[in-house]
């Protein structure tokens, strides 16, 4: 990504932040007379990353009250360049970079004036004022100076009234205001821009007093806006369409000339090693080796014809790298490319292989910069790298919607980034424990998402819900401390990296949603026998729950033991669905009812719809997650045609769809995405997909309680 485009996310910013000192206030007259600034990378500021150069003003003296503020006086210019020796200099320093300044609009100005005076060409950066930013996330501070802004952020405000010392101080204003706008939904460029521009009565007085607009009027188009097209295949199929099955492993002490034997009659290009008494379908991708045809004959080439005779655990490569049966695709292409290998195993979710992908399965295949997403995830060191990479969403789905994947696939690709943004900070967590004495984790576990994650079925406009299942530990013991200090560090990071803290609280950080597997079960058994619907808020999606991190063995068993527990509980799937109620969203003559021209999809029908889907398959023990899978099995449980199935199935497409594109347009102007769509740019065919969908979720109440009940 573009780290100076409008999506890009303040946290990891390439800017400079720039400061003049001028003879001054009046922009149509003054001149600059020192002119600064100072970079920062990936939201850093650089160390030695400055510009700073003192200007003689042509045929102007500098007036001695302004001299009184900043110091400079003609002496201290004598032998200084003039302007138009030092803009091409500074113009370079500036590059693309999108340029931070206080009252920015007076610096560009007087910039402007600057190069129409020496006959330069002008053109104006993108900008983003510390001023109308500060103002947003405190509106009643009473003062915006420079001085005042330090003062209450607690900065220290060093070398104030030069032009170096003031950049410096600005930079780390911007710093300092960064999770207070996180705060406000305000994380990229776009959307700080958006924000600054409705602030009209303080750019009106700029402008009046000749300043250049802190911000542009008008959104810019990025370059990067479109990325390359792609063959969508990889964004369409999962790994287990395409891997091969089963895969072939030999034992830890066949010999290398059998492997290589075996490999040539099955026509492949590796073997995995497992243990010699291990079942085939048992293996786990960490305790399993891998031995390819490069890896014999560069044993070969080091040790000759005697290298066949050893053991094939001598040249291996371990552990295994893999990649999950229901992952997509193109997931497999990027961990490829980023791990730089041919070859990966396939496995289930308990971590067992299953199949087998090589370089040659994906041949075929092709993708454009959208592939590189998870691999920038998967690799990211830091926060600022983990947000720089998440903001490419957006773009992703974008092209995808534009590649004509339908709602529900993209939805499947925000989930699998969401579940790896996840995992890689439950990656950094980890090191941050390590880092700050706590150690290692105390016992095995996992961290699963819950929700539309687990689902597969998120999209832009998204939070946290995440758990943490270990091995063995009693509430308040050793083993809960360590993962509540290791659940607030993860959900730190997903927050600083785009994705909000729950607002319900469902995050590993908090006692409900950690615990040992018998903590676990203890819950389970209460949710089931003991509950009423108050004890039950957010209970339902813990039945979505993957495991993202860690054993994913704990995650298969205490999913299976909650549904186990629930099979049949008729009144307990009755109490998950209680209290939802549909809102009548068509008008008498077929009209859809909106609030300020929107429809919020998901209040209208697809949180219920979700709901109902959840509980039947609760009821009827169907294992599936995604709600158009339980649809389906619970329509193959109940034994007969259920058409009302087949409409609610429709109906959660229309849903996803028109939601996600209303959040691409919406993200692309710097609104904050939400699940509302605006009814007048739809097309007529969607109003008409639109209005079916509601009036298949009409019957949602009655269709649920026909079939929970059903014997």
């Amino acid at each position: 990504m573009d780290t100076t485009s409008g999506a890009a996310p303040l946290l990891s910013l390439d800017a400079v932040v720039i400061d003049a000192e001028t003879t001054g206030l009046d922009p149509r007259k003054a001149r600059v007379i020192e002119l600064a600034g100072v970079r920062l990378s990936a939201g850093k500021l650089v160390d030695g990353g400055s510009f700073v150069q003192l200007l003689r003003p042509a045929d102007q003296p500098i007036p001695a009250e302004t001299t009184r503020i900043h110091g400079i006086d003609d002496a201290t210019v004598a032998e200084s360049p003039l302007f138009v020796d030092v803009w091409p200099r500074f113009e370079a320093f500036l590059g693309r970079a999108v340029v931070i300044g206080h009252m920015i609009g007076f610096d560009l100005a007087v910039l402007k004036r600057e190069c129409d005076l020496a006959g330069l060409p002008w053109s104006r950066p993108r900008t983003l004022d510390t001023r109308l930013l500060a103002e947003i996330v405190a509106p009643d501070l009473g003062g915006y100076q420079l001085e005042n802004l330090a003062a209450w952020l607690g900065i220290e405000a060093a070398g104030r009234h030069s032009a170096l010392g003031d950049a410096v101080t600005t930079a780390r204003i911007f710093l300092a205001l960064l999770p207070r706008l996180r705060e406000h939904g305000i994380r990229t460029v776009v959307q700080a821009e958006r924000v600054c521009r409705a602030l009209t009565a303080v750019l009106d007085d700029q402008v009046r007093m000749g300043w250049i607009e802190a911000v542009e009027a008008t959104a810019r188009i990025d370059a990067e806006q479109t990325l390359k097209r792609f063959d969508a295949y990889a964004y369409r199929h999962r790994n287990r369409d395409i891997m091969r099955c089963p895969a072939i492993f030999v034992g830890a002490d066949v010999l290398v000339g059998d492997a290589l034997a075996r490999m040539t009659s099955e026509r492949i290009s590796a073997v995995y090693v497992g243990a010699p008494d291990a079942a085939a379908d048992d293996v786990k991708a960490v305790e399993a080796g891998i031995v390819t045809e490069r890896d014999v004959l560069r044993a070969i080439a080091r040790l000759g014809a005697p290298a066949l005779e050893l053991p094939v655990h001598r040249i291996m490569s371990r552990p295994l790298a893999a990649i999950p049966e229901d992952a997509l695709v193109y997931r497999a292409i990027g961990r490829m490319n980023r791990l730089k290998t041919r070859h990966l195993g396939v496995v289930d979710e308990a971590g067992r292989v299953v199949g087998a992908l090589s370089a040659r399965d994906l041949l075929r295949l092709r993708a454009g910069e959208a592939i590189s997403l998870g691999d920038e995830i998967e690799d990211a060191a830091d926060t600022q790298a983990l947000a720089l990479a998440w903001a490419k969403l957006p773009r992703v789905a974008e092209v995808l919607l534009a590649e004509g994947l339908s709602g529900r696939q993209i939805a499947d690709v925000i989930s699998s980034e969401l579940c790896a943004l996840t995992r890689q900070a439950a990656v950094m967590a980890e090191r941050l424990m390590r880092e700050r004495g706590e150690g290692d984790p105390p016992t095995p576990y996992t961290l699963v998402v819950l929700g539309s994650a687990g689902r597969g079925e998120s999209l832009l406009a998204m939070d946290q819900d995440n758990a943490v299942i270990f091995a063995q530990g009693e509430p308040g013991g050793d083993e809960d401390r360590w993962f509540e200090a290791f659940g607030a560090h993860v959900a730190d990071i997903l927050h600083e990296a785009g994705v909000p803290y729950c607002k319900g609280g469902v995050m590993a950080k908090n006692p409900p949603w950690r615990g040992s597997v018998a903590t676990w079960q203890d819950r389970i058994e209460q949710w089931v026998w003991r509950s009423s619907p108050k004890d039950l808020l957010s209970v339902d999606i813990f039945f979505d729950l993957r495991a993202v991190h860690g054993d994913g063995s704990l995650a298969v068993s205490v999913r299976q033991a909650a549904f186990a527990a629930a099979e049949g509980q008729v009144a307990f799937a009755k109490l998950l669905v209680e209290g939802i109620s549909i809102p009548a969203s068509l008008k008498f003559f077929g009209g859809i009812r909106t609030e300020g021209g929107r429809i919020d999809l998901k209040a209208a029908g697809l949180f219920g719809l979700v709901a109902a889907a959840r509980a039947m398959a609760i009821r009827y023990h169907v294992m599936d997650r995604s709600t158009s899978q339980r649809l389906a099995g619970v329509k193959a449980v109940v034994g007969r045609g259920e058409t009302d199935l087949d409409a609610l199935d429709e109906a959660h497409g229309v849903f996803l769809e028109l939601i996600v594109s209303q959040q691409i347009a919406d993200v692309a102007q710097g609104t904050p995405p939400s699940n509302a769509v605006l009814v007048k740019r739809l097309s007529a065919r969607d109003r008409e997909r639109l209005r079916a969908a509601l009036q298949a979720v009409a019957v949602i109440d009655d269709l649920t309680r026909d079939l929970l009940f059903r014997d």
